[in-house]
């Protein structure tokens, strides 16, 4: 298997591409701000094709690349149907100083070819078999997109894209609009807990990790284990 990604230069989110080997199809996830050129030379330099993007959440450091992406090639975008309205006008999803911040200076298309996630679904696409597990709380539309990770660089028995649900080392922040920690700390209970210690983590921001590491040091979920709440400091990282 071949996975691959860089963070892109606003925000530091992670876009990554994932195929069964160089020379095949892939899937490219979250294509953020600033990323076409980069994204291009790292098809070109393993040969990749996109038959789809798949979309973790519908913020727009996530999604801003999508529409490009996806009109070069006649291909869908993939996003969880409770994230359609920011995929439309990621705006709904800002807080009023990341809208002040962009001030309408961000020129964003929402893509033609949109397809809705479901909780539970495996797509099949590029020859992989993808698990979607909805798990909201950073927003309304958040998901997982699990697969196997025999073959991966960390020859993993699973890889979890995690969005702007897990870090290494925190969670996503839930004070932005559609955002709920109720709903957030029921996705870590539910979602992210009972996966395997040995599960690699690729998440929308910051390094990799792994359950095991998160399950034994990560406070939201040390807490979440402990007491199903969470008492730590509330967490600011991904918008």
């Amino acid at each position: 298997m071949l996975v691959a990604g860089f963070p892109a230069d606003a925000f530091g989110t992670n876009c990554y591409v994932v195929a069964t080997a160089p020379g095949e199809q892939c899937v490219v996830v979250d294509p953020g701000i600033g990323v076409l050129d980069r994204l291009d030379a790292l098809l070109a330099e393993h040969r990749l094709h996109p038959v789809a993007v798949l979309l973790t959440h519908g913020h727009l450091d996530h999604t801003f690349s999508v529409a490009p992406v996806c009109g070069a090639r006649g291909i869908p975008a993939y996003v969880h149907p409770d994230d359609l309205e920011l995929l439309a006008d990621p705006a709904k999803g800002l807080s009023a100083d990341l809208n002040q911040l962009f001030g309408g200076r961000l020129s964003y298309t929402e893509p033609d070819d949109v397809a809705e996630l479901t909780d539970g679904a495996t797509l099949a696409l590029a020859g992989l078999e993808i698990t979607v597990d909805h798990a909201p709380g950073h927003t309304g539309g958040s998901v997982l997109f699990r697969l196997p990770g025999a073959g991966s660089p960390w020859e993993a028995e699973q890889l979890c894209l995690s969005g702007d649900v897990l870090f290494a080392g925190s969670i996503g922040r839930t004070d932005l609009p559609g955002g709920s920690m109720p709903r957030m700390l029921s996705s870590l209970r539910e979602k992210v807990l009972p996966l395997a210690d040995d599960t690699v983590v690729l998440p929308g921001h910051g390094p990799a990790t792994t359950i095991g590491r998160e399950r034994a040091t990560n406070p939201y979920l040390i807490e979440v284990a402990e007491t199903g709440g969470a008492r730590p400091a509330a967490p600011t990282r991904g918008w």
